[in-house]
């Protein structure tokens, strides 16, 4: 790609929006600007991205307008709001949230196994979530080859799929008990 984005990281300060600025930072993603959002509490927090310092915005009061991609991972009830208001200024949103991952008008997208189903998207693009995304990329060989009838999965999350503040919680805890 050689025309270079503007794009926003909506939840710019949690567990997932930090892993989604280190991954366009290291894969080098051709941004013009960047935008992090977050809620107000957020709001003037410094994130470092290529060697500079960008500042958080309070996600109310941004204007998506100049924006070409966004990537939003601030939980469901801030996509349903804030996802439409994106894409009818333009944008093209990855949700990465549960909002539009039931929604059949919204393209359901593991780009490694069913990369043609972006063609399909009208403004969002959603991902399942990340135990689903890593397991499909490990089968999709083995269905190709030879099929498969069943799976049966448990995942146990409860501490990162609550969020950077539950990560924070543990790590407190775990000290508070070695300590």
């Amino acid at each position: 790609m050689s025309k270079k984005l503007n794009v926003a990281v909506v939840g710019a300060t949690g567990a997932v929006g930090k892993v989604m600025i280190r991954i366009l930072e290291d894969r080098n993603f051709p941004i013009d600007n960047l935008y992090l959002l977050g809620c107000a509490r957020a709001a003037g927090t410094l994130v470092e991205f290529h060697g500079g310092s960008h500042e958080v915005t309070e996600l109310d009061e941004f204007d998506f307008s100049d924006v070409d991609l966004g990537l939003f991972s601030a939980g469901a009830s801030v996509s349903a709001g804030f996802v439409p208001k994106a894409v009818e200024d333009g944008v093209v949103v990855v949700d990465n949230t549960s909002q539009f991952r039931r929604d059949p008008e919204v393209p359901l997208v593991v780009p490694e196994v069913n990369l043609h189903a972006l063609k399909a998207h009208r403004g969002i693009i959603a991902n399942p979530n990340c135990s689903t995304m890593q397991m499909v990329v490990a089968l999709k060989p083995i269905y190709d080859a030879v099929g498969i009838k069943r799976i049966i999965v448990a995942t146990y999350q409860s501490v990162s799929g609550g969020g950077q503040k539950a990560v924070n919680e543990l790590v407190a805890q775990t000290n508070a008990v070695l300590n």
